[in-house]
């Protein structure tokens, strides 16, 4: 018998707050949701379908402050918006993706500098740390207290996230692959944090730069970093380009910091809280 997913389908989320100075017109704001604080094991265990035996181990409990998070992937409109700020260290092109769209597709084909650079002039439009998760925060809020390869469950299936799903996964169904991004508010399902979007259509860039193990990474939710500013960054998540494998909550992949790819986009978190 295979095995049933329990979807959640939801219109709202948990506490949190929407950006109020973004001017989108009428695109998705900016929502931002409250992760609680926690603890949480990162990595896969050894018995996982398909993991990556070496970068996804050792298994390790991580301890994560409360933070927020972007419910969504930064949206295209959201790009545009902040592209138009007052520049910070570095020019924003407002109209870098490939899979154009006025408004709630995820923006594409931004490197990690040009992530950043869009969290440094958000942060100095409205006075609040944006930035980029770390990749302990970026796993934890997506298990949000799961344990299985995907937050929905033990597989995947293409009416729950946008990927390859010419290939399935454990005894999930084959189905379509769309082959380019969709809308961010798409699926209309949301994990128990009240985050959507964190499996597949777009990679996201995190803070962390690439380690190929767990061996000494921190245990208090900050960014593994070394002194090479020009190390290859993690990237989370999958996208819409990937087999299902590789859109599991624990699955790590790295790209050059100046890259700019159609499969890989971001969201921000904000580090101090906020009254609601």
């Amino acid at each position: 018998m295979k095995n049933r997913l329990t979807i959640r389908r939801t219109s709202g989320t948990g506490q949190g707050y929407i950006e109020p100075l973004l001017d989108v017109g009428t695109a998705l704001p900016l929502h931002m949701v409250l992760i609680p604080g926690g603890s949480f094991t990162m990595g896969s265990p050894v018995d996982e379908l398909e993991r990556n035996d070496n970068s996804e181990s050792p298994q390790h409990d991580v301890t994560v402050p409360q933070f927020f998070m972007g419910r969504y992937p930064i949206t295209q409109a959201q790009w545009r918006a902040v592209a138009h700020l007052p520049q910070v260290e570095r020019e924003l092109d407002p109209e870098p993706s490939y899979f154009k769209s006025k408004g709630n597709h995820p923006v594409e084909q931004v490197s990690w500098y040009e992530a950043v650079e869009f969290c440094a002039r958000l942060e100095k439009h409205t006075n609040r740390p944006y930035r980029l998760p770390t990749e302990a925060e970026w796993e934890y809020a997506c298990r949000a207290g799961t344990t299985t390869p995907f937050h929905f469950g033990k597989t995947l299936t293409d009416e729950l996230a946008n990927y390859d799903a010419s290939v399935a996964y454990a005894d999930g169904p084959i189905g379509e692959y769309r082959q380019e991004t969709t809308p961010v508010d798409y699926f209309g399902i949301a994990n128990a944090f009240g985050l959507s979007e964190m499996h597949g259509n777009v990679f996201e860039w995190c803070q962390d730069h690439w380690h190929n193990n767990f061996n000494g990474a921190p245990t208090d939710g900050s960014a593994w970093l070394t002194r090479n500013e020009n190390a290859t960054r993690v990237i989370r998540g999958g996208s819409w380009i990937i087999y299902p494998r590789d859109c599991r909550s624990a699955y790590r992949d790295l790209n050059d910091p100046v890259n700019r790819s159609d499969f890989i986009g971001f969201r921000v978190c904000c580090s101090s809280p906020r009254t609601l």
